[in-house]
């Protein structure tokens, strides 16, 4: 039997965009979907988005960062710069350039999904910032 991945859940207001938000932004794998969560993977690790109950569901309605929150995802991805202008478009955000830092082979930028979720995404250090 094989055990079962590490995984993490987000808790959102809107299922549909935070879901679509990181299987865009991190090539995640849709594995499950149903009314009230969904299930995507990357490299052996499962990230569940679970609808928060009794919260209503909005399209764009501007978002409170929670800087402070006491975990944040760090997500690979191919191209920090290409993940800035996915997040962008799917309601999140990543800082520019100026706030890039790098550590032990990788380069890192922190943003926020569409719920204010503070995130990383991180690439090869051997990738160079084209902004």
């Amino acid at each position: 039997m094989t055990p079962p991945r590490p995984s993490a859940v987000v808790f959102a207001a809107n299922v549909d965009r935070a879901s679509r938000y990181y299987r865009d932004l991190a090539s995640m794998e849709l594995l499950h979907a149903d009314s009230t969560h969904v299930v995507l993977a990357i490299d052996g690790f499962e990230l569940v988005i679970h609808a928060l109950p009794n919260e209503p569901v909005t399209a764009h309605a501007p978002v409170d960062v929670r800087e402070d929150a006491y975990i944040k995802l760090c997500l690979p991805v191919d191209s920090i710069v290409a993940a800035r202008e996915r997040a962008a478009s799917l309601g999140g955000h990543i800082r520019d350039v100026s706030a890039e830092w790098e550590a032990r082979g990788f380069r890192a930028c922190d943003g926020y999904d569409p719920e204010g979720n503070v995130i990383q995404v991180r690439e090869s250090a051997g990738a160079a910032p084209t902004d």
